[in-house]
């Protein structure tokens, strides 16, 4: 019988139905038995892609259409014998896989991750024996034994339980563990959350004990099933790869067509050999293509990648650098991302109806408690005192300081009411001493409460904890009181509070420590305290610095409605009810309907990791590029489908981290902010880059297209000549400028990324203002080159050789200029200190020290064409440089007052 096949709704179905299904009795399976569906099953092992080898990943360098124009300028250049021209762009293809892959190798350095979580020895029932095995060996029908901080080996089906509690956070979202019931039954709609009958692959047994039945193994597991979701997904794109290869493809019919054109103008109106112009068709490809440009985004993204590591996020995809700065949409998980992912007291209220704030964050005791008359201190409050007394002592949990941070172990809120009774001096060890502990009953679901005894003043008092109408039942209250404090209890749960109530009172006379002690009676309340996951700091002004930056936020969690309320109300992403959508509520929506919802809800709570992969996805056809932020294993599918997925790296699984492209290594938030800055620079600095190498790219193209069209100027014999010869414009391209730009790739932040909104995801890198600051400043440059060539030939009658020598180191001036102006697109260069800068300034001196070196060395005067210039052409030259600053000083004006006029007319 071959059990694949059979259906995964273990949670509705009974246990014996599922034993006989199993094949399996009371003695367990046999060795037999499970070495035969070990063969049918495989080993209990999470599916995983293999990390990429050291080659793949300098083949993928190398997948990108501007290098392929590259590669196939490097052959031409061979077919037509210039050597030169083929070494100078196989160097830069070279030197851009080299850098690119390095970042990206650093990056996959780690672990394979997904196979982490399963890597744990289980107890299971074999030939009637309980043996331990490792989880890889556990089989479909296997009982295993579950004990309180075991990790679950595979996806079981509960048959008993006691007390048992299970960490499902990874999986589900849910913060607080999960009080399972093997009798429990749901229906097949029931959300992986609510099924208490089951325990998942993955998740950690909190507290108690159990038996279960194993129904599921590797990738058939919730875990398992996740994993291949990852493994099968390709993924979105970042907006930076979009853009770029719009923008190359632009590039390489624009190159083609322009050849081709001049090529016919040329042969069949000018008169000039095929040959010529075939020469002509490979320096016009030389200035259209920028080749500079993949080395110099590779390291824009490099030093982005360095800067970001910096404040706190570590880049895993190069090309990602930039995405968290086109995002239009932050898909956030809750706990652990915008939460601490640690329960926390905030609230008190004692029996009088007094209401004490709670600070802090997490499990670490620090906060003040602030009450009605200001901040309270320890000692000074002795209702409040008696409350902490009895968090400390009716406790099984730890906390305590190590290697000058703080550790803890237990149950989670047992753990913050220690917190909270640090903040009023309540020590555990030290309560503990004063008041030995004699007895206890210990907490069971059955009971809903927990109660120890101790010896205070020699007389033994017992101290309580429970639920809270489970705590006033044993509690000397009027009716009517209880009634008042039951509304305090249910208001604090309405705020998305898990409220446990505190009492205190007498033993029983006579009772000894070996005897079981009755259920408490008798007691005195001392109130409630009100437990959640708080926000992590920073975390609300990151949400509002996001808004400010045109960022749009929302929450993707697992976990209760009324929590993810309580979380989204301090974030000011909703404030009603009807304000946040259920996983219930999205599996009855049709594509438009989701479509529609995603764009008004910001809240969505009990989701499925396939419902948070559907709302990432219908966000994108919505247009959005979107950032998810994730750290369990749940999250995985979502950050692998969205333009940009980010990892916690602390808390976060190995799982949401191999499915990211950017880990945020504090597990804040507000991390993320830093980020998007970060991001929006890395982009600005792209397009700085790209208007530096493009506008003398194009200025080249139009002085050889208008020598070719004017047929000027023509040398002594009457040919007409070239201005510059491909290995000038590479010398150009590659050297100088390429200095320069790699050098601009550094410029720092202008100041106001973080104010300005997200570009509109179909923006084109040349919007209106670069298309009209390149092509300004390429006629600029063409025609003071092109009136300085004819004058040279025409007019002072210079050789062919020494006016392109003229031309070159005109344009290399030009370039040495232009620089500034690529600083900022709107402000004047003359306002940007070039001391704020030194690496572009230090690549300013080198482009031209290289460049006047070259006149005087013979070996480049022989491969260039050049020699030195006097003073005197050289200080003319210099001025006619400076036309180029000129111009672009007149457009930035322009447009800042063309803007202002638009402001002006908005706001009337």
């Amino acid at each position: 019988m071959n059990m694949k096949t059979k259906s995964l709704n273990w949670h509705v179905r009974a246990v014996p139905e599922i034993s006989a299904e199993l094949r399996v009795g009371e003695s367990g399976l046999s060795t037999a038995e499970a070495e035969a569906r070990l063969r049918e099953h495989g080993p209990n092992r999470l599916p995983r892609k293999p990390p990429p080898t050291w080659w793949e990943i300098g083949l993928r360098q190398f997948r990108s259409p501007l290098i392929y124009i590259l590669a196939i300028a490097a052959v031409v250049s061979i077919l037509t014998r210039h050597h030169e021209d083929a070494a100078f762009i196989a160097a830069v293809l070279a030197l851009n896989a080299l850098i690119g892959g390095y970042q990206e190798w650093k990056a996959e350095r780690s672990s394979q991750a997904l196979q982490a979580l399963l890597q744990v020895r289980a107890s299971v029932l074999r030939d009637g024996d309980v043996r331990e095995i490792d989880a890889e060996e556990v089989v479909p029908g296997d009982i295993v034994w579950l004990e309180s901080g075991a990790r679950v080996p595979a996806d079981l089906r509960l048959v008993q339980a006691r007390g048992l509690e299970i960490d499902e956070s990874l999986l589900t979202g849910e913060s607080l563990p999960v009080l399972k019931n093997p009798a429990w039954t749901g229906d097949e709609s029931t959300s992986l959350a609510d099924r208490l009958n089951m325990a998942y692959a993955g998740s950690v047994v909190s507290r108690g004990r159990a038996r279960g039945l194993i129904v599921e193994t590797g990738e058939r597991t919730v875990i398992g099933r996740l994993a291949l979701d990852v493994i099968r997904s390709t993924g979105g794109r970042p907006p930076l790869l979009e853009r770029m290869e719009r923008f190359t493809h632009v590039i390489a019919y624009a190159v083609l067509g322009a050849a081709a054109a001049m090529a016919v103008i040329g042969v069949f109106l000018r008169g000039y050999g095929a040959g010529e112009m075939f020469l002509f068709g490979v320096a016009l490809a030389v200035s259209a293509i920028p080749e500079g440009l993949p080395v110099a985004l590779t390291v824009a993204l490099s030093i982005a990648t360095t800067r970001m590591a910096r404040r706190g996020v570590i880049v895993r995809r190069l090309a990602a650098v930039e995405g968290l700065g086109s995002c239009t949409l932050i898909a956030s998980d809750k706990t652990g991302t915008l939460t601490c992912n640690e329960l926390t007291v905030r609230q008190i209220r004692l029996p009088d109806g007094e209401e004490l704030a709670v600070g802090g964050e997490g499990y670490t005791p620090e906060g003040s408690i602030h009450g009605p008359e200001g901040d309270v201190r320890p000692g000074s409050h002795p209702a409040l005192d008696a409350l902490a007394r009895a968090a400390v002592l009716c406790n099984e949990a730890d906390l305590h300081q190590r290697d000058g941070g703080w550790a803890w172990r237990g149950d989670p809120t047992e753990v913050a009411l220690l917190s909270f009774g640090h903040k009023l001096g309540w020590v555990h060890e030290v309560a503990l001493e004063r008041h030995p502990q004699v007895n206890e009953i210990p907490f069971e679901p059955e009971r809903r409460f927990a109660a120890t005894y101790h010896m205070v003043d020699d007389h033994q008092l017992v101290f309580a904890k429970g639920a809270p109408e489970r705590i006033l039942a044993m509690c000397r209250v009027a009716d009517e009181d209880r009634e008042r404090l039951l509304a305090y209890a249910e208001s604090m749960a309405e705020s998305g509070h898990r409220v446990l109530a505190l009492a205190e009172g007498a033993a029983p006379e006579g009772l000894r420590s070996s005897q079981t002690p009755p259920e408490p009676t008798d007691l005195s309340f001392l109130g409630f305290a009100g437990m959640i996951d708080p926000l992590r700091p920073g975390v609300k002004e990151a949400v509002r610095s996001c808004r400010a930056a045109g960022i749009a936020v929302c929450m993707i969690t697992g976990d209760h409605p009324v929590t993810a309320l309580a979380i989204a109300r301090e974030l000011d992403l909703a404030a009603r009810p009807d304000q946040v959508l259920t996983g219930r509520e999205i599996e009855a929506l049709d594509p438009d309907e989701l479509r529609e919802a995603v764009g008004r809800t910001r809240v969505f709570a009990r989701t499925t990791p396939r419902q948070k992969l559907e709302l990432v996805e219908a966000a994108r056809q919505m247009g959005h590029f979107v950032a998810v932020t994730g750290d369990g294993v749940n999250d995985a599918p979502a950050l692998r489908q969205a333009n940009i997925g980010v990892a916690m790296g602390r808390s976060g699984t190995d799982v949401a981290r191999e499915a990211s492209e950017l880990v945020i290594t504090d597990d804040n938030f507000a991390t993320i902010v830093a980020g998007v800055e970060e991001g929006r620079v890395a982009y600005d600095n792209v397009r700085k880059v790209i208007y530096l190498l493009v506008s003398t790219g194009l200025a080249e193209i139009l002085l050889l297209s208008l020598a070719v069209l004017t047929g000027w100027p023509k040398s002594a014999a009457g040919a007409a000549v070239l201005p510059l010869l491909p290995v000038q414009i590479l010398w150009l391209n590659l050297v100088t400028n390429g200095i320069q730009d790699i050098a601009l790739a550094f410029e720092p932040a202008e100041g106001d990324v973080l104010r300005r909104p997200p570009r509109p995801p179909g923006q084109r890198i040349f919007d209106r203002l670069m298309l009209e600051r390149t092509v300004i400043a390429a006629v600029v440059m063409a025609l003071v080159g092109f009136g300085a060539f004819w004058w040279m030939i025409a007019g002072a009658g210079w050789s062919e050789g020494q006016s392109r020598n003229g031309l070159l180191l005109l344009m290399v001036l030009f370039q040495n200029l232009h620089v500034g102006n690529s600083r900022s697109e709107t402000r004047s260069a003359f306002r940007l200190s070039p001391l704020k800068s030194p690496i572009l300034m230090g690549g300013v001196v080198l482009a031209f020290s290289l460049h006047m070196l070259s006149l005087r060395l013979p070996i480049a005067q022989r491969v260039l064409g050049v020699e030195p210039v006097d003073p005197a052409t050289f200080a003319g030259l210099i001025g006619l440089a400076f036309t180029v600053v000129i111009a672009m000083e007149i457009h930035k004006w322009h447009w800042r007052a063309r803007r202002a006029d638009r402001s002006s007319r908005l706001s009337d």
